[in-house]
């Protein structure tokens, strides 16, 4: 199985989040998923910029979600 990385943008003053993105690379374990999840975070809001973080209180959350197969 693979492990999916998928992350959200949102912001508190406004509400609620921005449809959430998979990321296209798959994991092969929870450990790299994770670690890529806060490594993506962190460049998404450096690239947002501090004055739009603090304005509008954008934060990121991600999830690692196991793929299942499926058979056809």
């Amino acid at each position: 199985m693979k492990i999916a990385l998928i992350l959200f943008i949102c912001s508190y003053s406004a509400g609620n989040c921005l449809p959430p993105h998979q990321w296209p690379e798959k994991f092969d374990d929870m450990y790299d998923c994770f670690n890529a999840g806060y490594e993506q975070s962190i460049k998404k809001l450096e690239e947002i910029g501090r004055e739009d973080v603090n304005e509008h209180g954008i934060f990121i959350r991600f999830a690692c979600a196991l793929e299942t197969e499926t058979n056809t």
